[in-house]
């Protein structure tokens, strides 16, 4: 099996696209009151699904927490460390939830995190090299 992307099951499906579309620049083309944003960023499956829908689908009812939440994270990248100190500020001025301000870590990283609306953890993050070249020593 090949990881082909991830999704979040969203309660406010309106807000968590102009979230995703305007403070992080995902190109998000389905109207804020689809049920299902299905869109590719990076190579990588992204997908917003209303949870109310999922549970339709599945004849299920799930628990989902409210509030900041630490069950996974998103993590983007950018080249350099004055892009991640960039980034962290546009998107806290525009709205997303600050959690852990840029700083550089012990293995070289610099890194910070802010959350979406409905709690879900986003790094940026950088090793100060190009994508393509992120990996190559480690």
């Amino acid at each position: 099996m090949r990881l082909d992307g991830f999704g979040l099951l969203v309660e406010n499906m309106g807000e968590m696209i102009r979230f995703y579309r305007d403070v992080l620049g995902f190109e998000i083309k389905e109207e804020e009151d689809s049920s299902n944003v299905y869109l590719v960023k990076d190579g990588t499956l992204f997908l917003l699904y209303g949870r109310k829908d999922f549970e339709d689908m599945t004849s299920r009812k799930y628990e989902y927490i409210k509030g900041l939440n630490g069950h996974f994270e998103i993590a983007l990248y950018v080249d350099t460390f004055e892009e991640v100190d960039e980034a962290f500020k546009k998107a806290v001025q525009n709205g997303a939830e600050p959690v852990l301000e840029p700083e550089l870590e012990p293995w070289g990283q610099r890194t910070c995190y802010i959350a979406d609306p409905e709690g879900n953890l986003i790094e940026i993050g950088s090793w100060n090299k190009p994508f393509e070249e992120k990996d190559a020593e480690r």
